[in-house]
C-alpha cells in the first residue's frame, strides 16, 4: 500500500521505468493511491449489498441501470461504450443476466450486425429492489463525510476527469486483434 512518508526519490524511482515520461509528483502518487483505495472500499461494499439484496453483481448493476434510464433498447455497443467492461465479458454478463429473465437480446431492424438489448419488467423490477440499499451505502460511505461545496468539487473534478478519458475514441471503435492463421 503506498504511503504517506514516500519521497521523492522513491516516487521517481518508480516512475523511471518508461524514460521519457517525467515522473509523477509525490501530491500526484498520494492522491491516485488514496482515489484507488477509496474507490476499492467502495465498491466492495456495493457488489456485497448488490449480491446480498438482488442476486446480481456490480457489472450487472451497471448495465441493468443503464437499460433502466434509457430512453428504448441499447446495443450492445452502447453499452460496451457506457461500460468499462471488455467486449467478451459484456457478452457473457449479458447472457447471464438473459437467462435470469432480467435482460431480451434481439436483432436490430436497423442494423444485421447490432443486438438490441432491453430491459424486462423483472428486470425493472430488480433494478427498483436494489436502488434504495444502493442509495443508503452510497450516501453512508461516500457523501456523508463531505459538506455540500466538497460534493459540488468532487463532482466538478470528476466530471472533467471522466470526459478527459471518455474523449478517447470508445474502446467499442478499438478494431479488435485478428488472430493469426494457423500453422500447418
Amino acid at each position: 500500500m503506498y504511503s504517506a512518508s514516500m519521497n521523492d526519490h522513491d516516487a521517481t524511482t518508480a516512475d523511471e521505468t518508461d524514460g521519457d515520461v517525467p515522473p509523477l509528483e509525490p501530491r500526484q502518487l498520494e492522491a491516485y493511491f488514496v482515489l484507488l483505495e477509496a474507490v476499492g472500499l467502495l465498491q466492495h461494499s456495493v457488489e456485497q449489498q448488490l449480491r446480498a439484496e438482488g442476486g446480481i453483481t456490480y457489472v450487472q448493476f451497471q448495465l441493468i441501470a443503464r437499460l433502466y434510464h434509457a430512453p428504448g433498447p441499447l446495443t450492445m455497443t452502447q453499452l460496451a461504450d457506457g461500460v468499462v467492461y471488455s467486449r467478451s465479458g459484456l457478452t457473457y454478463q449479458a447472457g447471464l443476466l438473459e437467462k435470469a429473465g432480467l435482460i431480451t437480446r434481439g436483432p436490430s431492424p436497423d442494423d444485421d450486425r447490432a443486438t438490441l438489448v432491453t430491459l424486462t419488467d423483472t428486470g425493472r423490477t430488480l433494478f427498483q429492489t436494489v436502488l434504495p440499499g444502493h442509495v443508503r451505502l452510497s450516501r453512508t460511505l461516500l457523501f456523508d463525510p463531505l459538506t455540500n461545496d466538497d460534493v459540488t468539487h468532487l463532482g466538478d473534478i470528476m466530471t472533467r476527469v471522466r470526459d478527459h478519458m471518455r474523449a478517447q475514441p470508445p474502446r467499442s471503435a478499438t478494431p479488435r486483434k485478428r488472430r493469426s492463421p494457423a500453422q500447418p
